[in-house]
């Protein structure tokens, strides 16, 4: 979720600095600004601008002083893509903002135009971070906040099958969070998710991959038949099918009696997942693990080309490692 850099909470602000290139926050950002500036003013002129929109001259112009005071709101988006002359113009402006204009200036951050990001930290910008959410447990903390913000009470199960079932695109996570609130009353459990959603968490290469690390043959072949006939991409589910069996191994090999944080902390995994890792790993063995990961590594190579049929590559490698569960359990 987006988070502030800056103890200036007030959307109103002359500038608001918005940093990241997670497009739903960074449209959050702009939406809270808009709303708290019509609310102020019904009548504020909204001006929505992409960098090369904003030429030479541009700024002053919309800056001008007005005869009837109004209040504007000025977006200006992929601000590290202004050009030479437009920064300095943005520079000049942020030392010396006027009051009734809110200027949003939306950065995907680095290096690349670091003096507009620069000029508005000097100047004391409110800074909304807008991060990438590129892990799992992020997401996590995304819709736990989503339920949060929307006043429902969600259960920790719930909230992890939601991400396995949507994936990794916050709109469609906060879609998905606010039609369960809409359609459901009381707590949302597990059950809601996996009467709304199942056949989106069918279709999860994790889903895939848990199936096999438990020894459930049947259940993670039908998994995989899912993903590949809605789309998903066959590297994912090698990908998965690996991250899973590593996860084991890592567990399997760590001090007995750590701590659940310890574990995350010194694995790189998420509490939640260590919880996960450790059920399905009982009676794993580490031949086992090195029995899985061979016949996961000739499956990736088999989806990247060296192999004439992906999906068969993919059905032996699942059946591969469950039975190495299964054979570790002794079943």
């Amino acid at each position: 979720m987006a988070t502030r850099k800056n103890p200036t909470d007030d959307p109103l602000a002359p500038i608001t600095l918005a940093v990241g290139q997670e497009d739903l926050l960074l449209d959050r950002v702009v939406r809270d600004v808009v709303k708290a500036a019509r609310a102020a003013d019904a009548d504020t002129d909204v001006r929505d601008l992409t960098s090369d929109q904003l030429q030479p001259g541009t700024l002053a112009e919309l800056t001008s002083p007005s005869l009837f005071s109004e209040r504007k709101v000025l977006i200006v988006r992929n601000a590290q893509d202004l050009g030479a002359d437009t920064v300095k113009e943005v520079k000049a402006y942020v030392a010396a903002p006027f009051e009734e204009i809110a200027l949003v200036l939306l950065h995907a951050g680095g290096v690349k135009g670091k003096a507009v990001l620069d000029a508005a930290r000097k100047a004391g910008a409110r800074e909304v971070a807008c991060p990438k959410m590129t892990k799992a447990a992020d997401r996590l903390s995304f819709v736990r906040a989503e339920f949060r913000a929307l006043g429902r009470s969600a259960t920790p199960e719930a909230c992890q099958n939601l991400v396995d079932a949507i994936g990794a695109d916050l709109r469609e996570l906060a879609s998905a969070a606010a039609q369960l609130c809409a359609d459901v009353e009381g707590t949302i459990d597990e059950a809601v998710v996996g009467r709304y959603y199942t056949g989106r968490a069918e279709a999860s290469s994790f889903t895939v991959a848990d199936r096999a690390v438990e020894g459930r043959a049947a259940e993670a072949l039908e998994a995989l038949r899912w993903s590949l006939s809605t789309g998903v991409a066959p590297v994912l589910i090698t990908s998965a099918l690996a991250q899973a069996v590593r996860a084991i191994g890592k567990l399997a090999s760590a001090p007995r009696g750590a701590r659940p944080g310890d574990l995350a902390r010194d694995l790189g995994m998420p509490p939640w997942k260590i919880d996960r890792v450790r059920q399905q790993m009982r009676g794993w063995s580490a031949d086992g693990v090195s029995e899985a990961l061979r016949a996961v590594a000739l499956a990736d190579a088999g989806v990247k080309g060296g192999g004439d049929d992906p999906e068969y590559a993919l059905e032996k490698a699942v059946v591969a490692v469950a039975r190495a569960a299964r054979a570790s359990r002794g079943r």
